[in-house]
């Protein structure tokens, strides 16, 4: 194959299979300059962060979150679009309907957004639980229907890690 789009290109295995390795190791060229070319903020920006810095110490003061949305499991199109200070803005919404407001995802596992719900004295909408409980597997939960008996063993005394079902947790074996 030959395309035109490539002919700036360092030729390499990646024109013949996918490699993405292969295309930055023959294509990247680290930029070893200054910022000097980078603008400085605008006012409208240095507003923005001002009230986000803002955000952050009353987020600070309220025990770590502001508000906490658990009532909508959060997809890209689940929530409306929240704004710090609208007409500043040139990005068109926040992730959730309000600023720092945190969204629940839990797709990944109800059990992780109960208790991240849980450790700031909120508690994931009864409607979410019946779903999740009820009627929806999780990605946890299509996991462990796929582990042996054996492979649980290994995984709750730390024989095996790394397993797929332990992508949201930070855990410490000291």
């Amino acid at each position: 194959m030959n395309f035109d789009e490539w002919k700036d290109f360092v030729e390499g295995q990646w024109q013949k299979e996918i490699n993405v390795r292969d295309f930055i190791q023959k294509n990247y060229t680290p930029y070893e300059g200054d910022s000097s070319f980078l603008e400085e903020a605008t006012d409208a920006t240095k507003k923005l962060w001002d009230d986000v810095l803002d955000l952050y110490k009353k987020e600070k003061e309220n025990g770590g979150v502001l508000a906490i949305s658990n009532d909508i499991a959060s997809t890209i199109s689940s929530h409306e679009a929240g704004y710090i200070d609208k007409p500043l803005e040139k990005i068109v919404g926040l992730q959730t309907d309000a600023p720092l407001k945190r969204a629940i995802m839990p797709n990944g596992g109800i059990r992780i957004v109960e208790k991240s719900c849980e450790a700031y004295n909120q508690k994931v909408s009864d409607e979410i639980e019946t779903v999740y409980h009820k009627y929806r597997r999780t990605h946890n939960d299509g996991v462990f229907t796929a582990y042996t008996p054996e492979i649980r063993a290994c995984r709750s005394n730390h024989i095996l890690t790394g397993l797929p079902d332990g992508y949201g947790r930070r855990k410490n074996y000291r």
